[in-house]
């Protein structure tokens, strides 16, 4: 990262005792960890496929696909965000998407969302990012009204598509 996140010690931010630091390849176990609390806050755990391996891989390997920031409060884990590079043709300039935010429920209400919302958006800002994204389940109230009081706006406008599983495999091999 380019930003102060990847210095150690980890920053400390304006909450006592919360501290933000990058990821590490040791913090694998602790990221699966955090996919698998946060799908089950979602109700998709039957979507859970992620490997210690998948993200050794393609979060640390050789050509890494996203970043992933550990909050740490009074040293415990309490919060992980991963996200990664997006790119905007129409302002010529990359965007950060958010694909996961997660705050363990003990920990929540205290701003630690906010601040690492707060700090990716600094860190959008410093690596020249013209857009800071993200996507929220339509159900998900207390994430809706909380990205609201931020000042974010929903796309209703854009409607995501995706492929995935067979229907990805069937298009692909199309070609």
């Amino acid at each position: 990262m380019s930003s102060e996140l990847s210095k150690s010690p980890p920053i400390a931010t304006r909450i006592p005792g919360f501290t933000l630091r990058a990821a590490t390849s040791e913090d694998v176990p602790l990221i699966c960890q955090f996919i698998v609390e946060l799908a089950e806050y979602e109700k998709l755990q039957h979507q859970v496929e992620v490997t210690e391996r998948d993200l050794r891989e393609t979060l640390f390997g050789s050509s890494p696909r996203a970043e992933v920031i550990i909050g740490h409060f009074e040293g415990q884990p309490a919060a992980f965000a991963l996200f990664f590079y997006t790119y905007s043709t129409f302002l010529g300039r990359p965007g950060l998407y958010l694909e996961d935010l997660f705050v363990r429920p003990s920990q929540r209400r205290r701003g630690l969302g906010r601040i690492l919302l707060s700090y990716l958006a600094k860190l959008a800002k410093e690596r020249g990012c013209g857009r800071f994204e993200w996507s929220v389940l339509d159900w998900n109230e207390p994430a809706i009204t909380f990205y609201r009081s931020l000042g974010a706006q929903p796309m209703d406008e854009w409607i995501v598509y995706r492929l995935t599983g067979e229907a990805l495999d069937d298009v692909a091999g199309e070609f």
